[in-house]
């Protein structure tokens, strides 16, 4: 019998109290901080993320990695526009600059933040990075990658972070 060698995919998705992670405007920016949902997995060395997410991802951490005492720019989060960086915030910052990042896109050129950072174009790319030897793989999201993962099977835990909130309607 040949033991499961595969390390954990885990995403910790952001949602409302009535089970909704965007508003009808697309927006989430009843979300408090972004940083938070690391804290909840142990043992992460490898983020990925989708190649839509992928570019506003790279320029709101590494803007506070570069100066976590400036306010780092993210239009389509109002709630985060005008305040300067928890401290969760610059823990999350210190560590992705610091951890290899799996960016699965068909249509992105290049990734330049962290440093780590590699373009995976398919799934099968993504098995095999899975069955590569080491810790968790947070998946960082977004919720059509995730949906995906879900349907080819490679999410392994799926973790609601639940926000007091309620929005009526929006993106379930």
């Amino acid at each position: 019998m040949t033991e499961n060698t595969s390390r954990k995919m885990i995403s910790a998705m952001q949602v409302s109290l009535d089970g909704f992670i965007e508003d009808l405007d697309g927006k989430s920016d009843w979300v408090d901080s972004w940083a938070d949902a690391l804290q909840l997995i142990d043992e992460v060395d490898t983020f990925l993320l989708g190649g839509h997410m992928y570019p506003e991802y790279g320029e709101y951490w590494e803007s506070i990695h570069a100066d976590p005492q400036r306010i780092p720019l993210l239009p389509e989060v109002p709630s985060q526009q005008g305040r300067l960086p928890s401290s969760s915030e610059i823990e999350y910052a210190r560590f992705a600059a610091q951890t290899p990042h799996a960016v699965l896109s068909t249509t992105l050129e290049s990734v330049s933040w962290p440093p780590k950072a590699q373009i995976v174009r398919n799934l099968t790319e993504l098995r095999s990075l899975k069955d590569t030897p080491g810790k968790n793989i947070y998946v960082v999201g977004g919720a059509g990658l995730i949906a995906s993962l879900m349907d080819a099977d490679l999410i392994d835990e799926l973790w609601l972070i639940v926000h007091p909130v309620i929005l009526g309607s929006g993106k379930p």
